[in-house]
């Protein structure tokens, strides 16, 4: 109960914040770690992508950062630049799978950042990472400096997006790739304030009017910014749904039930329990993945 009251506090808190960068940090301080992730091996937090199968976040949300590795082409010796890199999961993955040369990380949240560099420091690759507090729409990088710079499931909170793309285009190298995996609605029309389910509560109160555009615009901001050829495609199919079957589910999940204290369990229980509203809802978003190039 004392948890829940505190976890109450923090979203009033957040909801309250005006300042676009501090309201996200205070976004993502809401949930206590020990709930977020208990009975979990991963702290990747996007929606995931959800083969046929799957039934783990953990398997999911690595699949995602690969799926976007993959679209980014990383290549060994790559120095890439992950924004909003949450616990930085996917950089130790892509360092691993991918053998890129180093992976540079921006991120608003203080949390975030110290959790990363930690965990560098105890697998051993300072020399390979480098986790910093900062903005993504200022950042702290020469001109030219990234072959890949990614956003995995947080562009949609940039303020504004559009700002993200150009300071990318900057700090790419000539022939490097921006790519993103991003939330859009399927259709600008849609009152980005209708979306009301306490899932999906994130949309409402934490991206802003600036960043809700369809697919069409997406592409459009990316070639302002001064990319060729910009390919923004959906893969709405494998995303929302699974993520959405896990996380209702979970709070009947004997392992989540064990790690978590009694009233967290009940909490997300009735946080999940409109499935049809959270099924409409869900319908009315995109998940996108974004590939641009700088001539």
């Amino acid at each position: 109960m004392l948890e829940n009251l505190r976890t109450l506090g923090r979203v009033i808190r957040t909801l309250a914040t005006k300042d676009p960068v501090t309201r996200v940090r205070r976004f993502y301080e809401i949930q206590s770690p020990d709930v977020e992730f208990a009975a979990r091996d991963t702290r990747y937090m996007n929606v995931g992508w959800w083969e046929d199968g799957v039934t783990s976040l953990d398997v999911a949300g690595e699949a995602l950062a690969m799926k976007l590795a993959d679209a980014a082409g990383f290549k060994p010796d790559d120095t890439v630049l992950d924004v909003g890199f949450g616990y930085g999961d996917q950089d130790f993955a892509w360092l691993r799978d991918r053998r890129v040369a180093k992976v540079y990380g921006i991120n608003v949240t203080p949390r975030h950042v110290e959790q990363a560099q930690q965990r560098a420091a105890r697998e051993g690759l300072t020399e390979q990472t480098d986790f910093r507090l900062g903005t993504a729409t200022a950042l702290p990088f020469e001109d030219g400096t990234f072959d890949r710079v990614v956003a995995l499931e947080s562009a949609f909170h940039f303020y504004p997006r559009s700002a993200f793309f150009a300071e990318a285009f900057r700090v790419l190298k000539p022939g490097g790739t921006l790519a993103t995996a991003d939330i859009i609605p399927l259709s600008g029309d849609t009152a980005r304030a209708s979306i009301s389910s306490g899932p999906l509560s994130f949309v409402k109160f934490s991206i802003p009017d600036e960043n809700w555009h369809d697919r069409r615009a997406y592409g459009e901001q990316l070639a302002a910014a001064g990319f060729a050829k910009p390919e923004v495609h959906s893969i709405q199919e494998r995303t929302w749904e699974g993520w959405r079957v896990f996380q209702s589910t979970r709070p009947s999940d004997p392992a989540f039930r064990a790690a978590a204290d009694p009233s967290s369990v009940k909490g997300m229980a009735n946080h999940w329990r409109d499935e049809e509203l959270i099924k409409k809802e869900i319908a009315l978003l995109d998940y996108v993945i974004a590939v641009a190039h700088k001539p």
